[in-house]
């Protein structure tokens, strides 16, 4: 598999890519092409043809949750597609996969939008869609692990602002919330998009659907800001346990948490443009 950071919060250190409080990756695996999340704006788009990464020829758009800064993209790649088909361009339209929640909508105590922008029919119109909440395959090795269980006691349930639902305004724990697992053969890779349901409940949910309790690399949002001690200790201690041979915390993981977890855990710098290969 290889793994490219296409939109991350920060851009690494002399190189001339686009980064935004967004995340989005693009990954290769057995002839397959995903993007796993879109992003806020069209930074992903511009960072994908700066690395010279096809886009139009996707098999699969996975969405992590559907929060503003990792679905709002899709706009400008249903614009791409239209533009490609309007002038004859190659291409091939993907199909998309995401939890039956992430279309709700949703705002926060200011009432400003902070869900899908697009509606599940529009993007049926422009996606063969696969809604699930249950963990599916998008290659031999690599899946999409579902709606994730709470089984870990310091990454309790929280809301942030409220979810619309048929009978009204619900809090928004964010149901949908998930990552991807990677079979590798040095053990999992675990990619979290934000991980508000908690990096450990994510890598616990990713054990459970694979089989396999061997975990080599952690990566992606841990949702991780301004952490409190009885969150962020554990956390760190529970990676630490996991003798894990990398870990790029990113995007909803502020310096403070970096840092703490850098004591004990192999953190290496992520960042917009960065390929990994498994």
């Amino acid at each position: 598999m290889e793994l490219t950071f296409l939109v991350d919060n920060s851009s690494r250190t002399g190189t001339m890519f686009l980064a935004e409080p967004a995340l989005s990756m693009f990954i290769q695996d057995e002839g397959k092409d995903i993007l796993f999340d879109a992003g806020y704006s069209d930074a992903f788009l511009k960072n994908a043809q700066r690395k010279g990464i096809d886009l139009l020829h996707l098999n699969w758009v996975a969405l992590s949750h559907g929060h503003f800064d990792h679905t709002w993209g899709l706009d400008v790649l249903i614009r791409y597609y239209y533009e490609a088909a309007t002038h004859k361009m190659p291409h091939s339209w993907p199909k998309m996969l995401a939890h039956p929640k992430v279309f709700a909508s949703r705002n926060r105590k200011d009432a400003l939008q902070t869900g899908m922008l697009l509606a599940e029919d529009k993007l049926a119109s422009q996606f063969a869609m696969t809604i699930s909440s249950e963990p599916y395959w998008l290659t031999e090795k690599l899946v999409f692990l579902g709606e994730v269980e709470r089984v870990v006691d310091f990454e309790p349930v929280a809301s942030i602002g409220e979810r619309m639902e048929p009978g009204g305004p619900v809090p928004d724990n964010i149901p949908d919330d998930t990552g991807l697992a990677y079979v590798s053969d040095k053990g999992l890779v675990v990619i979290a998009g934000c991980a508000h349901v908690g990096i450990c409940n994510t890598i616990e949910k990713a054990k459970k659907v694979t089989g396999i309790d061997e975990v080599n690399t952690v990566l992606g949002g841990f949702h991780l800001q301004e952490a409190k001690p009885e969150r962020l200790d554990p956390t760190t201690d529970y990676l630490a346990a996991l003798n894990l041979e990398k870990l790029y915390a990113c995007h909803c993981t502020d310096l403070a948490a970096k840092i703490a977890l850098a004591r004990k855990c192999p953190v290496l710098e992520a960042g917009s443009g960065l390929t990994l290969e498994f």
